[in-house]
């Protein structure tokens, strides 16, 4: 078993370094703290993980926590504690000298996903639900700028942005409000041209991989990666089912221009276009 995860891997990060080499003419740029503010650091076992929202990352934060002994148990931990607490520490936080010295002896890994399931997650959670961060600041610029005839209760919440909405916001290189790590590119977020990863992770195998890179740096035999889900856990967690339910709402162009949005992460990671 671990022979067959040892060539996947291998095969992973293959792929990932050929379409570098092919496409990525900059992957000797030095390294600033901006292409390390997303890596988060766990001392104790020297890995360094990089965040990608929707990929499993608020349970991978835990598995840290308590590889660090910051807590006993992942069941222990609350998703506000995972993401306001503060008990991470992050690679852009140290000096040039800690920032090199990590990266060149730590783990490094990241986990990813199928970048329209990763899209769908991030909506779902982020626009379907109550926010009071994304529907003022997202919800109420995308309204204004993509819904005719809108009515005043939505342009003054923010709230009910349809999904083809918000894909005329991603699509638009005039945004009216900017990027966000929630569907950004993977590419984007972990530089995974300039910064060689150890290990790749696919969501869609989060627990043969997890488990499999717990085995690989020595952690305790019985922390395993927690299978709940963190937010919204009455709520079916993103299929592929559900995610072609929301790209049916999309006109052929439209989904032809968001696979070529994310067509680096589809190439880096070898997901088939769908």
């Amino acid at each position: 078993k671990w022979k067959s995860l040892y060539q996947i891997q291998g095969e992973r990060k293959r792929i990932m370094r050929e379409t570098c080499s092919k496409y990525k003419s900059n992957n000797r740029r030095i390294i600033t703290p901006y292409h390390v503010s997303r890596i988060f650091v766990e001392d104790k076992y020297r890995v360094l993980y990089c965040e990608v929202p929707k990929a499993g990352c608020s349970n991978w934060k835990r598995v840290l926590m308590v590889l660090n002994g910051l807590a006993s148990s992942t069941k222990d931990i609350q998703h506000n504690t995972v993401h306001y607490g503060n008990y991470l520490k992050r690679l852009d936080g140290f000096d040039h000298k800690g920032i090199y010295h990590r990266l060149n002896t730590y783990t490094k890994m990241l986990f990813i996903r199928e970048p329209f399931e990763k899209l769908v997650s991030a909506f779902r959670d982020k626009f379907e639900h109550p926010n009071n961060y994304y529907h003022p600041v997202f919800g109420k610029a995308i309204i204004s700028r993509y819904r005719v005839n809108a009515t005043r209760e939505a342009l003054r919440t923010g709230s009910g942005v349809k999904f083809k909405e918000f894909i005329q916001y991603l699509l638009d290189v005039h945004r009216p409000v900017g990027m966000d790590i929630h569907w950004d590119h993977v590419n984007r977020l972990c530089s995974p041209c300039l910064i060689d990863y150890d290990f790749v992770g696919k969501f869609e195998s989060m627990e043969e991989d997890a488990n499999f890179f717990l085995h690989l740096i020595g952690a305790p035999q019985n922390l395993t990666f927690p299978k709940f889900k963190d937010r919204h856990s009455n709520e079916e967690r993103t299929t592929t089912k559900i995610t072609q339910q929301y790209f049916a709402q999309l006109s052929p162009s439209q989904r032809q221009q968001s696979y070529d949005f994310y067509y680096m992460d589809y190439l880096m990671f070898n997901y088939s276009k769908p």
